[in-house]
């Protein structure tokens, strides 16, 4: 069994604490942070760092992962298009693989809210709420900054060479807003 569960500190700081348990102990303790997530990505680094050990523990054949946000556990599993997809795909090709290796193999989601207090979920939320953690670099300095600021970087190098292409007119058609404002080429949200 493993349970999981995360927070966002004021520090925007999200921590994501797992415990396994095998036999009625818990056999390793996990604890992971990052800068700048929202809560939905932050309770998938939890169910992340709990299921991926524990599948690829000797032995395992039934896991049962105990959170209290089920609505991330069901985007592992979705196959519609969204933004997090880059966070769900790595982990549902390891479920896949897990699944696929034994017939036996087995993995249940089950909800369990902080307010109910269930002793051992408990004991993750307060491992949750006491791990204090700061961030070494200020927010601008941060991997999801600097991952974006690349993807802008890339994003406006492409939008000037297009611009500046002697094949534009020829090949491509300018499309134009409801304003009469020329569309510029874009990846997000289906592109233009």
């Amino acid at each position: 069994m493993t349970i999981c569960n995360r927070g966002v500190k004021k520090s925007h700081v999200a921590i994501a604490v797992a415990h396994i348990w095998a036999d009625n102990s818990v056999i390793k303790q996990l604890c992971v942070h990052s800068l700048n997530v929202t809560p939905i990505k932050a309770e998938l680094m939890a169910i992340r760092t709990s299921l991926i050990p524990a599948m690829e523990m000797d032995n395992i054949h039934d896991i049962t992962v105990i959170t209290d946000s089920i609505t991330a556990a069901r985007k592992i599993l979705e196959s519609k298009v969204n933004p997090l997809q880059n966070m769900f795909i790595p982990l549902a090709a390891a479920v896949k693989t897990f699944l696929s290796k034994d017939g036996r193999n087995k993995i249940h989601f089950w909800y369990c809210p902080s307010r109910a207090e269930w002793p051992k979920h408990k004991l993750v939320d307060d491992q949750v709420k006491a791990t204090s953690c700061t961030h070494t670099f200020p927010s601008k300095e941060s991997y999801l900054f600097s991952k974006k600021k690349e993807c802008d970087n890339t994003l406006c190098e492409w939008q000037t060479h297009f611009a500046n292409s002697l094949k534009k007119g020829h090949y491509f058609l300018n499309f134009k807003d409801e304003k009469e404002i020329v569309i510029k080429p874009t990846y997000a949200k289906g592109g233009s």
